[in-house]
This record gives C-alpha cells, sequence and structure tokens, in this order.
C-alpha cells in the first residue's frame, strides 16, 4: 500500500490560515522597547516566515485561483502585495535593530501583511472552499507541505535561533517553534513519497 500525504495534510486553506495566525503571533510578541536582539530575531523570524508563505502562495495557491476566477480583485492584487511585502522585508533585514526606522518598517510591514490576511480570509478563501472539492483542496494541501519543507530545509537552524532568542519571554512558543523545525528537518530527511 502506498504512503499518500494527500490524505494526512491539512488542506491548503487551513495551511494558509496558519500561517496568517504563526505570523500575527510573531508580530504580537515585538515590542518597541524589546532589546535590539530580541527584535532582530523576532524580524528575521517574520522576514522567513512571510518569504515562505508568500512563494508558497505563488507557487501553489494563486495559480489554482487565477484559473477559478482571474477577475477577482484579490488575486489580482495579491502579487503586487507580495512584491511590496518583499521590499519592505529587504529594508528591514538592512536596518540595525538599533535604528528607529527598523521599528518604522516593521509597523509598516505588519499593516500591509494584515491587510493582505483580511483579503485571503475573507476573499479568497472562501471563494476556494466554494470552489474546490476537499480532496482537490487536500491535494494542494499535501503540494503545499512538501514545498514548504524543500523551503524550510536550509534555513532550520535560522529559524530555530531566531525563535528562541525571539520569543524568549514565551517558553511555549519556543518549544513549539523548535519542535517545528526539528520536525521539518526529520521529515525533509526521510523523504516522504507523496
Amino acid at each position: 500500500m502506498m504512503f499518500s500525504l494527500n490524505k494526512l495534510s491539512p488542506s491548503v486553506t487551513d495551511m494558509i490560515r496558519f500561517d496568517h495566525s504563526h505570523v500575527l503571533v510573531t508580530f504580537h510578541q515585538y515590542t518597541t522597547a524589546a532589546r535590539p536582539s530580541v527584535k532582530k530575531a523576532l524580524a528575521e523570524t517574520l522576514c522567513d516566515a512571510l518569504e515562505i508563505h508568500a512563494t508558497l502562495e505563488e507557487e501553489v495557491f494563486y495559480p489554482v485561483m487565477r484559473r477559478l476566477d482571474g477577475s477577482e480583485p484579490a488575486i489580482q492584487k495579491s502579487q503586487p502585495e507580495h512584491d511590496e511585502m518583499r521590499r519592505l522585508i529587504g529594508e528591514l533585514r538592512a536596518t540595525a535593530a538599533t535604528d528607529r526606522r527598523h521599528d518604522q518598517l516593521l509597523h509598516e510591514l505588519m499593516r500591509d501583511v494584515m491587510h493582505h490576511v483580511a483579503d485571503e480570509e475573507t476573499v479568497l478563501l472562501p471563494q476556494a472552499e466554494r470552489m474546490l472539492d476537499k480532496d482537490r483542496l487536500n491535494e494542494l494541501g499535501a503540494q503545499m507541505s512538501k514545498r514548504r519543507l524543500e523551503l524550510l530545509k536550509p534555513k532550520v537552524g535560522k529559524i530555530a535561533a531566531n525563535t528562541a532568542v525571539g520569543f524568549s519571554g514565551s517558553t511555549a512558543a519556543i518549544v513549539v517553534g523548535l519542535a517545528s523545525a526539528l520536525m521539518a528537518a526529520r521529515f525533509v530527511s526521510k523523504k516522504v513519497a507523496p
């Protein structure tokens, strides 16, 4: 009997919602009064999570949504919003955490991402759930899971370290972050067949 990741994977819409929740929790950990090392670690955690999430949506989710309804305004503006997010990420990474501009860039990124998340969660995800059956949603979720692991593999150590520093006041977040990174690394190394 062949193992199928499709049967175990969450749906693509559930995965996107989970990513949104993860990013919002990380945003909420960021405070302007935090130590520069904590601010930089949280910013890097956000940047990595957002870059991976955007790549997954662009490669797996958006092409399907464009085929279903390419005239939907939320899908039409999704790529330009991702491009703006990447521009802000580049500036954020190039700015020292001790610079006031770092806080401003992170808050600007937060505002843009929250607007983008609202569009996806109120328009695109419900539309996908109406137009695609459960098997297709799970199939896309499995594709997204496989691609996520490929994108995570070279960053696992960095993500685990930034999670430990960035969430230093939150023991539960550290445990979840480290466990997720270790599980992802282990899963990738086993090369489970789809």
